[in-house]
């Protein structure tokens, strides 16, 4: 098995469980739906499965938001 490197996100949101040094996000995972869909609740049993394969559009990086968010 090959070690991908891990791809450094940075993130302003300084309440999440998984913000750490330098703005690094240290979430192993990380979820992100368009604005649209920022109500779902991903954590009911369905959830993963419902979106698993699912694919949307954002015509900008506004209309996005993570999912990963958990606050400290």
């Amino acid at each position: 098995m090959i070690n991908e490197p891990k791809t450094l996100v940075k993130c302003s949101v300084s309440n999440c469980h998984f913000w750490g040094e330098a703005n690094l996000c240290q979430a192993e995972k990380i979820v992100i739906e368009i604005d649209a869909h920022a109500g779902r609740n991903l954590n009911e049993e369905f959830g993963e499965e419902h979106f698993n394969n699912h694919q949307d559009n954002a015509r900008t990086s506004s209309s996005t938001c993570c999912l990963t968010f958990k606050p400290k």
